[in-house]
C-alpha cells in the first residue's frame, strides 16, 4: 500500500511538473507576443509607413494655392491627375491670366503648355530651379520621387511634440549625390505615420526650404495635407499656403491624359 501511495505521489508530482513547465512556456511566449507588440518601429519601418501614406496608384485633386509676397498675395487654382510616381497632368483654373496653362511630367520629363503664345515647351537643366507660378515650390520639387524611401536612408533622431501630436523625429539622408535635397528632418504623427512639419537641406547641410501641415485630412482611409505651408527660406515672403480643396484617391484616369496631345486640347 505504502509502494502503491509513494506511485501515485510521484505520478502526481511529474504531471505536476509537467504542468509548471507548460505554465511557464506560456508565460514566456505571452511575454514575447506583448514585446512584439509593443515594440518601437525601426526607423525604415516608419518611412515605409509614410511612403504608403503620401503615395497612391492614382489621384484626382482641385488645389489653391497663395503666394505671400513681401507686398501682396495671389492664388492661383489648378486640377491635376497624378498616376504612380512617374506621371502627372495639371491644368491651371485661375486666375485668367494663368487659366489654361498646363504641366505634364512622364518619369523625368516635363513640359508647360502656355495658352498666351500657343506653344509647349520642355523645363530641363537650371529652368527646374525656377519657383512653380513664382511660389516657394520649384519644378525640382515636382520632379523628385516621392518614395522617400527610394532616394533617403532614415534614422531616428528622438522626438517631439508638433501641434498637440506626439511625433518621432526622422532624419533622412540622400543615396546618392543627385538628389535635389541631400537630407531631411521629418517630424512623423506617431499615430498616423503622417509628416506634420519637414526641413529640406542642401549638400553643404544649409537649410533650404521647410514644410508645415496646418491641417491634416483624411479620405477613403488614407491621411493627406488638406492645408500646408510651404516656405523658400532664401526668399522674401511669409511662403506659399496649399490647401487641398477635394481629393480622391485611386481614380480611374484614361491613358490620354498623359499625354502631350493633351496639353493642346
Amino acid at each position: 500500500m505504502k509502494l502503491q501511495n509513494r506511485l501515485i505521489w510521484k505520478g502526481n508530482y511529474r504531471i505536476t511538473g509537467l504542468l509548471f513547465l507548460k505554465a511557464v512556456a506560456a508565460a514566456v511566449i505571452a511575454i514575447w507576443s506583448i514585446s512584439a507588440i509593443t515594440q518601437e518601429p525601426s526607423a525604415s519601418e516608419i518611412l515605409g509607413h509614410v511612403d504608403e501614406n503620401i503615395t497612391a496608384d492614382s489621384r484626382i485633386a482641385t488645389i489653391s494655392m497663395t503666394i505671400h509676397g513681401r507686398r501682396s498675395s495671389r492664388t492661383v487654382r489648378s486640377k491635376s491627375w497624378v498616376r504612380g510616381t512617374d506621371e502627372s497632368f495639371s491644368e491651371y483654373l485661375s486666375p485668367p491670366r494663368e487659366a489654361g496653362t498646363k504641366m505634364l511630367k512622364i518619369e523625368d520629363e516635363l513640359w508647360i503648355y502656355s495658352p498666351s503664345t500657343d506653344r509647349t515647351i520642355q523645363i530641363s537643366g537650371h529652368m527646374l530651379r525656377e519657383p512653380v507660378m513664382g511660389s516657394d515650390l520649384s519644378y525640382e520639387d515636382f520632379m523628385e520621387d516621392p518614395v522617400l524611401s527610394n532616394i533617403y536612408k532614415p534614422e531616428l533622431e528622438g522626438e517631439e511634440v508638433v501641434s498637440e501630436r506626439d511625433c518621432r523625429i526622422l532624419h533622412l539622408t540622400a543615396k546618392s549625390d543627385d538628389v535635389t535635397y541631400q537630407s531631411r528632418r521629418l517630424w512623423v504623427d506617431k499615430e498616423r505615420f503622417f509628416p506634420l512639419k519637414e526641413e529640406w537641406y542642401g549638400s553643404g547641410g544649409t537649410l533650404l526650404k521647410t514644410l508645415e501641415v496646418k491641417e491634416v485630412g483624411q479620405e477613403q482611409g488614407r491621411w493627406y495635407p488638406k492645408r500646408a505651408l510651404f516656405n523658400d527660406v532664401l526668399k522674401r515672403g511669409d511662403g506659399t499656403e496649399v490647401v487641398v480643396e477635394d481629393i480622391e484617391f485611386d481614380a480611374d484616369i484614361p491613358d490620354r491624359v498623359f499625354s502631350r496631345a493633351a496639353l493642346r486640347r
